[in-house]
């Protein structure tokens, strides 16, 4: 292959250097361009090379992403699978809950049951004890009112049946038909003769008081001096409440209370009846 010197030999003497300085221009150029190229080549190999270690490093984290993410897969599996058993086993305490609370009603309803036979036990007994009682105060009425009154003598409602039926209402009769005990007598150290109107109570209450003072009120509408009484063995507060605003006479064991209090209802009647 000839060289360009050889080739600008041939050449006409005034276009030899010329040409000779064109062709070192052009191979200047091409020197050029060559080098250019070789640095986009390596630099592009380098690229491809960061490309290709990056590319690695992605398939690691995908690789442990995905490892990651069988991990979380079979701990929600294991997740569902103990939410399942949870859920099955409130289901069973909700139905033991449920058995649970139909015992415990029905255990209710067996002490209701229980509670009401026990308190009409007690209420058989109570009536029991005070029929007793009440014997015992009709017995023993001037053991327990002889302090109080002389001549003591218990007498039954229907022997005042006329008077009674003269003065009062159907209603008031009535009402005054179940009085426990009556007993008369004349109050020691006083002139005149007194009625005691007694209702007899295991344990007298409030309502064992209001009894007692209507039907006394009622004999003595009638024009008996009747004084209310209420006597049993065991008081309660409201019977002492009740029988300090009525008044009237409470005797507990032998022992009186507001006796004058109660008297002074019927000292009007004791009066006019002598």
């Amino acid at each position: 292959m000839m060289s360009l010197v050889a080739i600008a030999q041939r050449l006409p003497q005034e276009i030899q250097m010329p040409m000779l300085e064109f062709a070192e221009v052009i191979e200047q150029n091409m020197r050029d361009q060559l080098a250019v190229r070789r640095e986009d080549f390596i630099e592009l190999q380098t690229s491809v090379q960061e490309l290709t270690e990056a590319q690695k490093r992605t398939e690691i984290r995908l690789e442990r992403t995905e490892n990651r993410l069988d991990r979380v897969e079979a701990i929600l599996a294991e997740l569902v699978e103990a939410q399942k058993r949870t859920e099955q086993r409130v289901n069973e305490l909700a139905e033991a809950q449920k058995r649970t609370e139909q015992r415990v009603n029905e255990l209710a309803e067996a002490q209701k049951r229980t509670e009401l036979s026990l308190q009409k036990l007690i209420d058989r007994v109570a009536s029991n004890s005070g029929k007793l009682l009440e014997i015992e105060y009709r017995d023993k009425a001037y053991a327990y009112f002889g302090s109080l009154l002389r001549r003591v003598k218990v007498v039954p409602l229907v022997e005042l049946e006329s008077d009674l039926e003269e003065r009062l209402s159907d209603a008031e009769i009535v009402d005054l038909a179940p009085l426990d005990l009556l007993v008369r007598g004349r109050v020691r150290n006083r002139e005149g003769e007194v009625w005691l109107a007694v209702e007899v109570s295991a344990v007298v209450d409030a309502n064992d008081v209001r009894r007692a003072s209507r039907r006394a009120a009622l004999l003595r509408k009638a024009g008996y001096a009747a004084v209310a009484v209420a006597a049993g063995e065991q008081l309660t507060d409201g019977a002492l409440q009740e029988a300090h605003e009525t008044p009237t006479l409470l005797v507990q064991d032998g022992r009186r209370q507001n006796w004058e209090e109660a008297l002074a209802l019927a000292l009007p009647l004791v009066r006019a009846s002598d």
